[in-house]
């Protein structure tokens, strides 16, 4: 990539996409450490405490120049036995340490053993997704479904989503075996069941600023 143009591209648009970022084998190997991760409906939330995962972020950022330390990853697998849908919504919450007290603070969950909050939007602002497709995914594998420019909106409620969506309409994105999708997190995004469903496996990265303030801490920082 162009790391000039991707940047621009993501502050404008809220993604871009990287076609080739790991390679084959390396997408096997990927695929059979897999094999040993645990999932429960959607996915798994927890791959950062796993060292081959913690050494994938360092071939990321090399590869994508992504900024920050990388908080989280999740795992993402649609399956004939999976084969599931989520509505357009923004990532609102980040994974922390532990529950502290702070107003600008909201939303408090538990997911998975993990604690996680709805922090500001300035904090939101600065976060960054990448999402590493381990399966070719094309349209009749519920693609990712965008709706461009939308994160420049700060956080949106159910009316002003669908406005922005009406308006803007909505780009579904094809992206091959190794290809990465980077975007923002307060991008309005959503996926539809597969209509030929088979493994569709994307490893969701979360990167953001080592120091996150308002008392927290990062449970990860990689």
């Amino acid at each position: 990539l162009d790391s000039m143009s991707a940047l621009h591209s993501l502050e404008r648009i809220g993604y871009v996409v990287a076609p080739a970022v790991l390679d084959p084998i390396e997408t096997a190997s990927i695929a059979e450490a897999l094999q040993a991760v645990p999932i429960a409906n959607a996915g798994t939330r927890n791959l950062l405490d796993l060292g081959w995962c913690r050494a994938l972020v360092e071939r990321i950022r090399s590869v994508l120049e992504i900024p920050g330390v990388a908080v989280q990853c999740t795992l993402f697998d649609k399956t004939p036995e999976r084969n599931w849908l989520v509505a357009f919504h923004q990532d609102l919450s980040i994974p922390v340490r532990e529950r502290v007290e702070h107003p600008e603070l909201r939303v408090w969950s538990v997911k998975e053993g993990q604690q996680f909050v709805q922090p500001p939007v300035a904090l939101l602002e600065q976060l960054t997704a990448v999402r590493i497709h381990i399966d070719d995914c094309g349209p009749a594998n519920g693609p990712l479904r965008l709706v461009p420019a939308s994160h420049r909106n700060g956080r949106l409620n159910e009316f002003e989503a669908k406005r922005l969506r009406n308006v803007a309409g909505e780009v579904p994105l094809s992206i091959g075996q190794g290809g990465a999708l980077i975007l923002k997190p307060l991008l309005l995004h959503a996926s539809s069941k597969a209509t030929s469903p088979r493994h569709r496996r994307v490893l969701h990265f979360l990167f953001g600023p080592a120091s996150i303030g308002y008392g927290l801490r990062w449970q990860h920082a990689v």
